[in-house]
Order: structure tokens, then sequence, then C-alpha cells
């Protein structure tokens, strides 16, 4: 959802007329004083098709002053609703106050088309996600306007409005919304199994780096009247690529733990004096760098944060922004 660009399409989700103007007002404006195509899907909710039909002539009102002319009542279900969404091939989804079950419905449908997914949030709104906020200022009257138009719903006062429970809201000049990409092309969801199978992987992998680099650390190669430490460097060379390659392709910190546990687990086990007194990283700079330095590489690689190309699909069951 740019809103500066004319190529957009765009489907707004709600319940009952006037969510449109009330909760996304200020963008639906942007995007039509950009040119973008926008469309209104009204959702299956507990008002039912009856009563929210009852507002028809006041989204009509709402819709010009917003300059929106496509607009659907979906009467009950989701598949209907799914279905609109994906003839319709909208750029981006901005959902608003809807059941659980349709948001999840929806996400879902936006998630096979690999369309992102708009969450409205208020900012008092408690949300663990970052919100993205766009700002209305020059939108701010028409969507004070559209709001007016409702009047069987709400009533206005500058920038406040009442809303049919009694309760106050002000209208401020930024909207916030949570952003859910689709999935990766080709990207597999991950299960409790997959999970399982990759921390065993992840678990051997890291005992035979472990034990190759200890047995090849102390190798050198004589150049001249230096000595290059090239087993040392090629073993640590050989833990950061297992590490930060299993942080970036899978992003699963689980995985890179027990992959860092089999590495040091291994490390630490030969470098203990055998029955036969025989010693695989003896005292010295290269055992002591071989024993250091690829802790420190699997903390680093545990807690960097995660890679933003790994994004996760629409999530289930979240939380709709309330009116």
């Amino acid at each position: 959802m740019v809103l500066s660009d004319r190529d957009e399409r765009v489907v707004f989700i709600s319940e009952s007329p006037g969510d449109e103007a009330l909760l996304f007002g200020g963008a639906i404006a942007r995007l039509r004083s950009a040119g973008a195509a926008v469309t209104l899907f009204y959702a299956p909710g507990a008002e039912g098709p009856h009563g929210r039909h009852q507002h028809t002539g006041e989204l009509e009102a709402a819709l010009r002053v917003l300059d929106v002319g496509e607009w659907r009542v979906f009467a009950e279900g989701t598949a209907e609703l799914a279905d609109a969404l994906r003839l319709a091939r909208p750029t981006a989804v901005v959902i608003g106050r809807v059941a659980t079950a349709v948001s999840d419905e929806v996400a879902r449908a936006a998630g096979e088309a690999g369309v992102p997914v708009f969450f409205r949030r208020r900012e008092f709104e408690g949300t663990a996600q970052r919100l993205t906020a766009i700002d209305i200022h020059d939108e701010m009257e028409r969507k004070l306007s559209a709001i007016r138009c409702y009047a069987s719903r709400w009533t206005v006062d500058d920038h406040t409005v009442r809303l049919e429970d009694g309760s106050l809201l002000a209208v401020t000049t930024t909207e916030t919304y949570v952003r859910s990409d689709p999935p990766d092309a080709g990207e597999v969801p991950a299960t409790p199994l997959s999970r399982l199978l990759a921390g065993a992987a992840g678990l051997v992998s890291g005992a035979a780096f472990g034990m190759i680099g200890t047995v090849a650390h102390q190798t050198t190669v004589a150049l001249g009247h230096a000595t290059l430490p090239v087993g040392l460097v090629l073993a640590l060379a050989g833990a950061a690529a297992l590490l930060v390659g299993l942080r970036m392709l899978l992003g699963d910190r689980m995985v890179v733990l027990l992959a860092a546990l089999g590495l040091l687990g291994t490390i630490f086990v030969l470098s203990l004096r055998s029955p036969g007194g025989s010693v695989l990283v003896p005292a010295g700079l290269p055992g002591t760098l071989w024993t250091l330095v690829p802790a420190l590489i699997a903390a680093l690689a545990v807690a960097w944060p995660k890679v933003p190309a790994a994004r996760p699909g629409p999530p289930r069951g979240v939380p709709t922004a309330k009116a």
C-alpha cells in the first residue's frame, strides 16, 4: 500500500458501513487522490445483512466524499468473500473490524495470491508488532466529512466522534496499520516434525564441524620464515559458515542453538586429555582461539535479529481493530 501509485488496487474489508470512513477514511482518500483503485468489501458479521443495508444511503453519501464507486456487501459465509477477493486481483488488502474467522480466511486467500495484508490498529491498542503510521493530515477534512455522513451511527464534534455506545473517539491525523507479508515463493510452513528433524541435523552438523575443526586447527603451512595457521583459519571459517548460514537460511534460533551445542560440546570433549595422555587441543594461542572464537560466533548467530527475508505469512487469529 504505497498510497502514491495509480497502479495500486486496494481492497478494504470491514463489517459495517461507516467503518470504512472511521477506520481508514484517510488512507482511502490518499489512494484516490493518487488515482489508485479502491474497492470496499463488507464482510459477514454480527449485525447481519439487513442491519447493514439500513445504512446504504449514508454509505453512498460517504463514498461520494471519498470518491469510491466500487463496494459490495456479503451476506454470510467467508468462501464467497475470499473468491471475490481473488477475482479483484488487489495489490494490497486492508482489514478493519471483522470477525476473527473472516480475518483468517481473508489473510489466507491474500497469502495464496502473494498479496500483503494490512491490519488496522490504533496507537493505544496493545500489540507486539511494529505499527506503520500513515500521515492523513491533508485528507483530514475529507475523512471527517465522510464520518459525518453516518448520522444514524454517531455524532461528530470537531475531531471527536461519539460512538453508538456513548464512548468518545478522537480522530487523529495518522492512521496506523500492522503489515503482514505473504510467504516467500516456495516456502514450506514449519511443522513440529520438520523443526525436530532440522534441529537433529543441526546438532549432528555442529558435532561434525567440531570434530573436523579440532583435528585440523593445529595444521600450519610454512611460507619462507613465516608459519601460517591455515588449519585454524579454515576451522573458524567453517564454524562461522555453518552457524551464520543456518541462521540466514532457516531463521530458526533453535536449529542454530542445537548446531552450536554440537559444535562447542564436541570441542570441549575433544579438548580433554585422553586415557592415553594425548591432547587434541594443546595449550597455546591456536587452542585458545579454537575454544573461544566458536563460542563467540555461536552467541552472535543465536542472538542476531531475524533476517528480514524470512518473513512469515499472514497470522491466524490476529485481533481486529475496534471502532
